[in-house]
C-alpha cells in the first residue's frame, strides 16, 4: 500500500491508534520491536527513531528506526480501543546512512539491481509449526494437542480453530495466506503464503510466526517453529517458491520437459551452491536432525514429484511455473535466506551452466549418487565461511556477526553433557 506521511498520522489519530510498533528483525530473523507513542511518530518519519542495537550484534552501537510507511498493519488481536499498529523498519546509522548489517535493506537493494536486469521475481513460502500444551502453571509441555495425521479433520484434527483464527489475523493484516492444513506430524501443521515480491514475502514470514504463537496463547496452547521438537516425529520445514521471469516471460515455462535454458541454468546455480549457504538456511544445531527423516532432503537434487527432494518443480497447473527448495527451516533470517538463493541462481545464468540440471535430477537410481547436504551445523558453518560466493554475497558486518552467532551454538553444543536439553532450552520456547 502506498501512504503518505500526513495520511499515517490521519488514519492514527482517526483509528484510535495509541501505540506503534516500529519492528525489524536480530541476524537470525527473529523479529524485535520499538514502542512509541503516536505523537512520535512525525519524528520517526523525519529522522528515525534511535535505539540501543545490542540486540542485533554484539558491539553494535546505536542506530535508528525509520519506518517503511508502506508496510503499516493493525494487529488485530490487540483491544479495538487503544489500537496497535507496526511498521517494518530500515536500521539507518546515527547520521542518517544506511547501516551496512542491514538485512532488509540489503535484500531491497539486490532486488533493485535485479529489476534493473530486467528480472521480475515472486517468493512465496509454507511454514510448519507444532501446537502444545500447557501445564498448570501455564508453561509449555512437549504433549502434542492432538494426535492427527496428514490432512486429518476434526475431531482427529484439534488443532483447525487456532489455524482457522492465524488465517484470518494474517488476511486482517494483509499478509494474504492461502491455505492452511494439518501436517504429518501430531497437532503439526502449515500455512501457505500467496507469492509476492521477495521484500513483502520476507516481512510475511516474519510477522508470520509472531501471529502464530499469539493466536496460540489466546486458545491456551504454545506454538513451536523449533525444526524437530519431538525426536520420533517428523520436523517443521520452510518450503520456499520462486518465480522469476525475465522481460515478461517466465525462465521455468510451463512444460519442465522443454523448460528454458534460463531455468535450468538457474536450478543448477542454486544446486552449486546450496552445500555453502545451508548454515544460512538451517542455523541451528536442532536444524540438522530434521534433514533426511519423513520428507525433509538429504541430498542435493531436485524432482518433479512431491517427495523428498532438495529443490521441487511442481507442475504448473493454474498456477505460475516456479520451483520449491524445501531444505530450510523457519530458524532462518528469510531476507538473507532469499538473498543467498537468488543469487545462487541468478549466478547460475550468469555463467551459462545447466550441468547440474542435468547430473542432479532424482530418478529411481539410489540416493548415494547425489552430493549430500551438510549432517551437522559445524559442517555448514565450516562451508559457509570457505565459500567466496558467501563473501561477495553478504556484508562483511553480516557474515561476522552471523558466524560469531553460529561459532557460540557449535560450541555450547559440543560441551553440552545433555545436549537434547541444550536444544530445548536454546530453540523451543524461542523459535
Amino acid at each position: 500500500m502506498s501512504f503518505s506521511p500526513k495520511e499515517i498520522l490521519k488514519f492514527v489519530e482517526e483509528n484510535d491508534v495509541k501505540f506503534i510498533r516500529l519492528t525489524f528483525c536480530d541476524m537470525f530473523g527473529n523479529l524485535k520491536n520499538v514502542a512509541i507513542m503516536p505523537n512520535e511518530l512525525p519524528r520517526a518519519f523525519e529522522y528515525g527513531i534511535p535505539f540501543d542495537a545490542s540486540c542485533i550484534a554484539e558491539g553494535c552501537s546505536d542506530l535508528l528506526l525509520v519506518p517503511d510507511i508502506s508496510t503499516l498493519s493493525v494487529l488485530p488481536w490487540r483491544p479495538k480501543s487503544g489500537r496497535v499498529v507496526r511498521f517494518f523498519c530500515s536500521l539507518k546509522n546515527t547520521d542518517g546512512s544506511d547501516y551496512v548489517g542491514d538485512m532488509r535493506t540489503e535484500l531491497t537493494n539486490y532486488i533493485n539491481q535485479l529489476r534493473l536486469d530486467g528480472y521480475s521475481c515472486e517468493m512465496g513460502t509454507k511454514c510448519e509449526f507444532y501446537l502444545f500444551e500447557l501445564d498448570e502453571r501455564g508453561e509449555p509441555t512437549k504433549i502434542p494437542h492432538d494426535k492427527g495425521g496428514y490432512l486429518d479433520v476434526a475431531p482427529l484434527d484439534k488443532c483447525e480453530n487456532a489455524r482457522r483464527e492465524i488465517c484470518l489475523s494474517l488476511e486482517e493484516m494483509g499478509m494474504s495466506p492461502k491455505s492452511s492444513c494439518h501436517k504429518h506430524g501430531p497437532a503439526q501443521n502449515e500455512i501457505e503464503f500467496r507469492e509476492s515480491e521477495p521484500i513483502t514475502a520476507a516481512d510475511n514470514m516474519v510477522h508470520y510466526k509472531t501471529v502464530v504463537k499469539s493466536i496460540a496463547a489466546q486458545n491456551g496452547l504454545f506454538a513451536s517453529f523449533m525444526p524437530k521438537p519431538l525426536p520420533d516425529e517428523h520436523g517443521s520445514a520452510l518450503s520456499i517458491s520462486i518465480s522469476l521471469k525475465k522481460g515478461g516471460d517466465n525462465i521455468f515455462g510451463n512444460d519442465i520437459n522443454a523448460m528454458p535454458h534460463e531455468g535450468k541454468c538457474f536450478i543448477s546455480g542454486v544446486l552449486s551452491k546450496i552445500r555453502e549457504i545451508t548454515a544460512f538456511l538451517n542455523c541451528t544445531t536442532n536444524s540438522y536432525k530434521r534433514l533426511g527423516i519423513g520428507y525433509a532432503p538429504k541430498y542435493v537434487n531436485w524432482s518433479a514429484e512431491n517427495c523428498s527432494q532438495l529443490i521441487r518443480v511442481p507442475k504448473p497447473v493454474g498456477i505460475t511455473p516456479r520451483i520449491e527448495i524445501r531444505s530450510a527451516d523457519a530458524c532462518c533470517n528469510p531476507y538473507i535466506t532469499f538473498k543467498l538463493i537468488l543469487a545462487a541462481g541468478i549466478g547460475g545464468i550468469q555463467k551459462n551452466d545447466s550441468s547440474l540440471f542435468e547430473s542432479a535430477m532424482h530418478s529411481d537410481t539410489a540416493d548415494s549418487v547425489f552430493q549430500p547436504l551438510p549432517s551437522s551445523l559445524e559442517e555448514a558453518a565450516a562451508a559457509a565461511k570457505a565459500s567466496d560466493f558467501v563473501k561477495q554475497t553478504l556484508s562483511p558486518e553480516i557474515r561476522s556477526n552471523i558466524f560469531a552467532q553460529l561459532d557460540r551454538q557449535i560450541h555450547d553444543y559440543s560441551e553440552a553433557n545433555d545436549k537434547e536439553k541444550f536444544e530445548e532450552e536454546s530453540y523451543f520456547k524461542f523459535v
